[in-house]
């Protein structure tokens, strides 16, 4: 087979993914792998465990694309039937295997089971087909070609899919998908809304771009994705950077990252790099700050700990937030996240220190304090912050919000 592969198309089988019980991350995992490689998956389908749905699955995913992968289905009981449709597609028999039987067999006894009967069927291939081998499991894929176009059967098992994805497909696929070249790099922006991006951004953002900007949204964290498609891997990666300087250009210091980097790494590596330490006080977050600070590996070296002062009480014997201002202003505002910050600062003996007041939700909010008002403060040697911010969403979003863009605006101070 010397063709070139250009375009994918992606199967997904099985009625517990159908109906909710099990997300599909098989799919993303492969779309991501063969990007590497210079192969885009043009179209995905998710069908049930039905002979006749996976045949319609194979014809259609056939015509969106030169190689059709297939994830479920390889099981050995009967509602497991990859096997059967691809016979049935490629219209030919399914014929036992005697190797394959007998790798089965050591498969079991290796593990102290006797193999059942059922288990026979993982030993069949449709005529013309080539086994891939599962070094993780009992299930072999299956490998095999029609009208030009490469078929391929992997297991559903997440752990599977991705050894024999990994190690046998991607390798067989990049030595076919030499002459097309696509290089990612993505952008992770906070401090502006998806449609606010998209707007300073604008043209960029067209379909049928080369190269391409894709934008996703998640936790108020704003991924832009560049898609660079070249006759080789030198002249994407130039076109690719060409974007990103571009990008970086018109969106300014809303651009805190790049690839999956997280704000709380970001944060870390600065605070690293400027030798300062951070401590926390958290009112309505309840630790979940310190939490995404925390899951940085290292964080210890910057990071002192802090207060989840939830209660007035705490406010003020712990953080030494003057009962006035609780009694006059309330524990969700201005005064009170600056105090807390303040306090915080001084008595962990850190450089820096942000704290947190809000009301998240649902209940506690009034018509001069709304639910999702949140006070940020952030203080350090040259003074303090404590922009005030409304999330307008649940509890568990605000409180992400809050978090993430406490943050933020910790890496804005940072960036001075």
């Amino acid at each position: 087979m010397n063709h070139h592969l250009k375009k994918a198309s992606i199967i997904s089988i099985g009625n517990e993914v159908l109906s909710g019980r099990t997300v599909d991350t098989n799919a993303a995992y492969i779309a991501g792998q063969l990007r590497t490689i210079g192969v885009p998956v043009v179209s995905s389908y998710t069908v049930a465990d039905e002979e006749a749905a996976i045949q319609r699955a194979l014809r259609l995913a056939g015509e969106d694309a030169d190689v059709v992968i297939v994830t479920g289905g390889l099981g050995p009981t009967d509602d497991d039937l990859t096997r059967q449709a691809f016979a049935s597609y490629l219209g030919v028999d399914l014929v036992l295997q005697e190797d394959l039987l007998a790798g089965l067999r050591e498969f079991f006894e290796r593990r102290g089971r006797a193999m059942v009967e059922k288990n026979k069927i993982q030993a069949c291939l449709p005529t013309g087909a080539t086994a891939l081998e599962n070094e993780k499991g009992t299930a072999p894929g299956l490998m095999a070609e029609r009208d030009g176009r490469l078929l391929l059967a992997l297991p559903g098992v997440p752990r599977e899919m991705r050894h024999m994805l990994d190690t046998v497909v991607v390798p067989r696929l990049r030595a076919m998908a030499s002459g097309q070249s696509i290089v990612v790099r993505r952008l992770r922006c906070y401090g502006a809304g998806e449609s606010n991006i998209a707007e300073m951004v604008g043209q960029a953002m067209r379909r049928g771009r080369n190269p391409l900007v894709n934008c996703t949204a998640s936790a108020g964290v704003i991924t832009l994705e560049i898609v660079a498609t070249g006759p080789d891997r030198g002249a994407a990666e130039e076109m690719a950077a060409a974007e990103e300087s571009a990008l970086r250009e018109t969106l300014g210091s809303l651009v805190f990252g790049t690839g999956d980097e997280s704000l709380a790494e970001v944060v870390g590596r600065r605070l690293t790099q400027s030798g300062r330490t951070l401590a926390v006080a958290e009112s309505c977050t309840g630790g979940l700050l310190a939490k995404l600070i925390t899951d940085v590996p290292g964080a210890s070296r910057y990071f002192v700990g802090g207060w989840i002062a939830y209660s007035n009480e705490i406010k003020a014997r712990e953080l030494g937030v003057p009962q006035e201002l609780l009694d006059t202003h309330g524990a969700v505002s201005e005064p009170v996240a600056a105090a807390m910050a303040q306090g915080a600062r001084r008595r962990a003996r850190a450089d820096l220190a942000v704290a947190i007041t809000g009301i998240a939700g649902p209940a506690g909010g009034s018509e001069q304090k709304t639910v999702g008002l949140v006070y940020i403060g952030v203080s350090g040697q040259e003074g303090t912050d404590t922009p005030k911010y409304v999330f307008p969403q649940d509890r568990s979003s605000v409180r992400l919000r809050a978090a993430q863009t406490a943050l933020n605006t910790l890496r804005l101070r940072l960036e001075v």
